[in-house]
C-alpha cells in the first residue's frame, strides 16, 4: 500500500507568526513532524504543503518534499478540504495517486511516530468498506455540559435539556455525564476517494483512536507552546 503524509503549513499565521519554523527544544516545530513521519515504515513519502518559502526550505532540511500551494489556498480563512483537494488532484495528474493520505499537522510536535502508525493500521484494518477516515482525540478538557452561551446579558447553557437528557447538567458532577472527545489535531487518515468523491475530509464512517492528553497538545498560542516545550523537557527520553 502506497502511503503518504502530507503535512499542511501555510505562512501568515496570526495567532503566532512563524510558529511553523519557531524552534522548539532546539528543532524548528515542523521539523518534529516531519522525523516522526520519517520514522514510519508505511510512509513511502512525507511532503509539507505550503505557500510560504522558509518553511519549504525549512522542510526540505528536515528530509520532507515541497508541494507549493496557490496563495487563494493560503489565506485566513481557507478551509482543510480545498488545499487538500488541489494536492490529491495534482498527485493524480502525475499518475502519483497514494492509496492512503495521513494529514499531519507541524502544530502538534508531541504526537511520536508510534501513533501516527497506529492510526494507519487502524484504517488499514477496517479497510474502505468500513471506514472512511480515522483521527485522533484526547478527552475533551471541557465537557459542552457544561458551556454557555449569553443571552440579554444572562448566561443559558449552551445544550438545552432538550438535547443533554439532563435537568441542569452543568450543576452535575462531570463523573455522571457522557464521556465526550475532541480532535486533537495529531493525526487524520483518510483514503484519496474520501476527499475526491465524497467531498469530505472524513467522510460519513470515522473511526478513531485516543491519546493521551499530555501528548495532545496542538499549539495555536504562546501558553501552548510554552507548554509543549515543557512536556518535551518531562518526557525528554521520547524526544
Amino acid at each position: 500500500m502506497k502511503i503518504y503524509a502530507i503535512i499542511p503549513a501555510r505562512g501568515g499565521s496570526k495567532g503566532l507568526p512563524g510558529k511553523n519554523i519557531r524552534p522548539l527544544h532546539g528543532k524548528p516545530l515542523i521539523a518534529w513532524t516531519i522525523e516522526a513521519a520519517l520514522k514510519v515504515p508505511y510512509i513511502s513519502k512525507v511532503i509539507v504543503n505550503t505557500d510560504d518559502v522558509e518553511i519549504a526550505k525549512t522542510g526540505r532540511a528536515a528530509g520532507a518534499e515541497v508541494f507549493s500551494r496557490p496563495n487563494n489556498l493560503a489565506e485566513d480563512l481557507t478551509e482543510d478540504l480545498p488545499v487538500f483537494t488541489h494536492h490529491i488532484e495534482e498527485l493524480k495528474k502525475m499518475d502519483d495517486l497514494p492509496d492512503m493520505i495521513v494529514d499531519l499537522r507541524a502544530t502538534a510536535p508531541l504526537r511520536r511516530a508510534e501513533r501516527i502508525k497506529e492510526g494507519i493500521e487502524l484504517l488499514e484494518k477496517l479497510g474502505k468498506e468500513k471506514a472512511d477516515s480515522v483521527r485522533a482525540v484526547s478527552k475533551a478538557c471541557k465537557h459542552p455540559y457544561k458551556m454557555w452561551r449569553y443571552e440579554e446579558g444572562f448566561l443559558m447553557p449552551f445544550l438545552s435539556e432538550e438535547h443533554t437528557g439532563i435537568k441542569e447538567p452543568y450543576n452535575a458532577p462531570r463523573q455522571i455525564l457522557p464521556k465526550v472527545y475532541q480532535n486533537n489535531g495529531s493525526m487524520n487518515a483518510f483514503w484519496p476517494e474520501t476527499v475526491l468523491e465524497k467531498k469530505s475530509m472524513t467522510g460519513d464512517k470515522i473511526a478513531g483512536y485516543t491519546m493521551e492528553d499530555w501528548e495532545s497538545v496542538n499549539i495555536d498560542n504562546e501558553f501552548d507552546f510554552a507548554m509543549a516545550e515543557k512536556l518535551m523537557e518531562k518526557y525528554k527520553q521520547l524526544f
